[in-house]
């Protein structure tokens, strides 16, 4: 048997990781500025997170969600007290994608209806309601083109309010900083009325933060940026640094009822001791800030690059998107086999940096001194 192809892949096989950096199994080091798709929040290996996924699987790595894991609640309360979520409910599972489906179906249950608003350009998943609302043709398979999605322009709110007072929407999805969608950010005008409109049609909100959140916008939400407080909050990636993670954080006008939503794996006890780890490190090395810090950094050093071939420099925190006057995939391929550096892309155009939150500000000028050698 061989693997199923879906992946165009770079010839190099990574072995070992330390901090921001990776090694392949020829000992040669890369910079890491694609962080596993912004999936590696605190640094390869980190001693802490190493320590207590070990510990907790010296003890039990799984049990079902039959009986109570206490680590779940312990979760909930740190992450809520975190970001500021103290009031809202969790609900674990295993992936970005998943956690939007489980939010649209919420959504859906609550409101009864099957329409629903999300953005051109939009990601939010592969699965069968994540991929509906995803601005993807190509990836729509003809069993999930089922026509219940309207996808309308970020930071253009009149269609938005239009919509809305038609009636009959389940939910409006939206990134606050789209990821595949280029690094587009989403305004605080744009938002704060979204958010209002959809109070009043009694719509509920919801914010994918699964790429752009968990401290990579230099707040722990994207949202936050904008002063918005959506009703249903997906995350990911960063949750957990690797271990398969996500969650759905719910307002308290939704109450749960038994046999709506349920996973196997979601929430187990490895996946817990894996995301307490996360949140341990992230308060003691203040890498929310840090992102923060480090990202505007970054970005300006960027911008300070005199070279024909940067037509702009966008995003927040440690969530930057280089958009060229040529195409990426030379200029990435470059970076990987040349200056061994891993980035991440968009589209046709756009390199993609998605560090963990660990990135100093001197690796900042060692990426920036590679950037400029391929230019």
């Amino acid at each position: 048997m061989k693997l199923f192809d879906v992946y165009p892949l770079f010839d190099v096989n990574i072995v070992k990781g330390k901090g921001c950096k990776v090694w392949d199994d020829k000992g040669q080091e890369y910079l890491d500025l694609y962080g596993g798709h912004a999936v590696i929040s605190i640094g390869h290996s980190h001693p802490h997170y190493i320590k207590k996924v070990t510990e907790q699987l010296q003890q039990i790595g799984f049990y079902s969600n039959s009986v109570v894991n206490k680590l779940q609640a312990e979760l909930a309360e740190r992450l809520g007290r975190i970001s500021g979520y103290e009031d809202y409910q969790l609900f674990l599972v295993n992936s970005g994608a998943e956690a939007n489906e489980n939010a649209l179906k919420l959504a859906s249950f609550k409101t009864g209806n099957t329409r629903v608003l999300s953005c051109e350009k939009a990601f939010h998943g592969r699965t069968s309601l994540a991929v509906e609302v995803t601005h993807n043709p190509k990836i729509v398979a003809p069993i999930n083109d089922n026509h219940h999605t309207r996808f309308l322009p970020l930071n253009d709110l009149e269609p938005w309010v239009r919509e809305l007072s038609r009636g009959g929407i389940t939910a409006a999805i939206i990134e606050c900083i789209q990821g595949v969608g280029g690094i587009q950010m989403a305004t605080p005008e744009f938002a704060q009325k979204l958010a209002y409109a959809c109070k009043r049609y009694g719509v509920p909100l919801i914010c994918d933060e699964i790429q752009c959140g968990y401290g990579r916008s230099g707040k722990f939400f994207a949202h936050q940026w904008l002063d918005i407080k959506p009703d249903i909050i997906t995350v990911a990636k960063g949750i957990a640094n690797g271990f398969p993670m996500s969650a759905v954080l719910i307002s308290p006008e939704f109450q749960p009822v038994y046999g709506q939503l349920g996973t196997t794996f979601g929430g187990n006890h490895l996946a817990c001791s894996a995301a307490l780890a996360v949140l341990d490190v992230m308060e003691q090395e203040n890498l929310v800030e840090n992102a923060r810090v480090v990202g505007e950094y970054l970005m300006e050093k960027i911008k300070q690059l005199k070279n024909g071939k940067i037509k702009d420099v966008r995003g927040r925190g440690l969530m930057i998107g280089i958009e060229l006057t040529e195409e990426q995939k030379p200029i990435r391929q470059r970076l990987v086999y040349e200056q061994h550096v891993f980035t991440g892309c968009s589209g046709q155009n756009l390199l993609r940096l998605l560090p963990p939150l660990t990135f100093t500000k001197e690796m900042a000028d060692e990426f920036v001194e590679r950037l400029q050698r391929v230019l």
